[in-house]
């Protein structure tokens, strides 16, 4: 698994969680009960880990919403 995205903002998890189930790219968010206890002061964003086969792909998609919300 490669790590794709590292961050504290749960909306874009959730948006990305969507967007990879439906492409069909396997991934694991890592650190949700971490991040949960800590307080969500920011200090331990959660990590979104792609499978290796799926990883181009999964940046794409990234990088289109990412482009999308700069616009």
């Amino acid at each position: 698994m490669i790590e794709l995205i590292r961050t504290n903002d749960p909306v874009l998890l959730s948006f990305l969680e969507h967007l990879l189930g439906e492409a069909g790219i396997g991934f694991v968010v890592l650190d949700l009960y971490t991040s949960s206890v800590e307080g969500s002061l920011g200090m331990l964003p959660r990590r979104m880990m792609v499978a290796e086969d799926g990883f181009d792909a999964a940046r794409l998609i990234l990088d289109d919403l990412q482009q999308d919300e700069t616009s």
